[in-house]
């Protein structure tokens, strides 16, 4: 059964806050909340009450608060994510997973930092399965590599029955949410060149290289759809906003060595600018493919 919208201001009072949280901090956390419950309702059946959930990269548990609420009261979360505890800001992921363990929805959370390939190469190809489904949410792009996707789906195989994706789709219905397209690529593209970055975009894998990575893994999709995230979900303007600002080009210029690598990179930081200056109103967040695969 679908989640109601309505649902958005309780799933996100799970989430960590400070003291006093401010009119605009409690508005990022709701629009975070909806992008989610859009994002589950897009699963719609594979996720409801009762289901046990395999979630990687998990980070600071923005979608398993919203998976946990979705599942109650007698479904569960596993979470992983292989990233420092002291990774995140303004609250490190240690301090969100924390406040979720020790709250309303500690029952049905349970956090694991771990390599993800690791962590399901030390179950038995033969066990009973633990989970029903494996959630990837806006994770995908954080990978090191595109084989890293390969490896995760390969290791899923036999471990879960579906796995639903949500992934930046690299298309953009609302023109203010261009800018977002071209700045997600410009960061890519730089980090590629660099070593030891912890940017939000390592890997940039379109819709169709994520397909193409499940057939490879032996999955299919099942189900696939776009959403257009609403208006206020902030994630686009944040990613723009890094690269246009000026240490984007003195990383492009002390990190990238060869010229023409260098000019691509000045030239897709200006079209970012340009594209975020024709945007009508503020900068938004791309479209987002969705999908759910299941097993050859």
């Amino acid at each position: 059964m679908p989640l109601p919208l309505s649902s958005a201001d309780k799933i996100a009072a799970y989430a960590i806050h400070p003291p006093n949280p401010t009119t605009q901090f409690l508005a990022i956390e709701h629009s975070q909340a909806v992008h989610r419950i859009n994002l589950i309702n897009e699963w719609d059946p594979a996720i409801t009450t009762g289901t046990r959930i395999l979630e990687l990269g998990c980070g600071q548990g923005t979608c398993t608060q919203a998976l946990a609420h979705a599942v109650s009261p007698s479904g569960h979360i596993t979470a992983i994510d292989p990233a420092s505890p002291d990774y995140g800001a303004p609250f490190t992921l240690a301090q969100a997973q924390s406040h979720l363990s020790s709250g309303a929805l500690g029952p049905l959370i349970t956090f694991e930092r771990a390599d993800p390939v690791s962590f399901l190469n030390a179950i038995p190809k033969d066990a009973e399965p633990q989970w029903d489904v494996a959630v990837l949410a806006h994770c995908i792009w954080y990978f090191p590599s595109a084989s890293s996707l390969d490896e995760i789906l390969s290791a899923l195989r036999g471990r879960v029955k579906r796995v639903c994706i949500a992934e930046w789709a690299l298309q953009a219905t609302e023109l203010a949410a261009l800018a977002h397209v071209l700045a997600a690529l410009a960061r890519a593209t730089c980090e590629a060149h660099r070593t030891g970055s912890k940017e939000n975009i390592q890997t940039t894998l379109s819709p169709r290289a994520i397909r193409e990575a499940a057939v490879r893994a032996g999955w299919k999709v099942e189900k696939e759809g776009v959403v257009v995230p609403v208006r206020e979900l902030s994630d686009g303007f944040w990613e723009v906003g890094t690269v246009v600002d000026e240490e984007f080009l003195e990383d492009v210029e002390r990190e990238v060595e060869d010229e023409r690598v260098k000019a691509v990179l000045r030239a897709a930081r200006d079209a970012t600018v340009a594209a975020a200056k024709a945007g009508v109103g503020k900068v938004r967040s791309m479209d987002v493919w969705v999908a759910t695969l299941v097993s050859e």
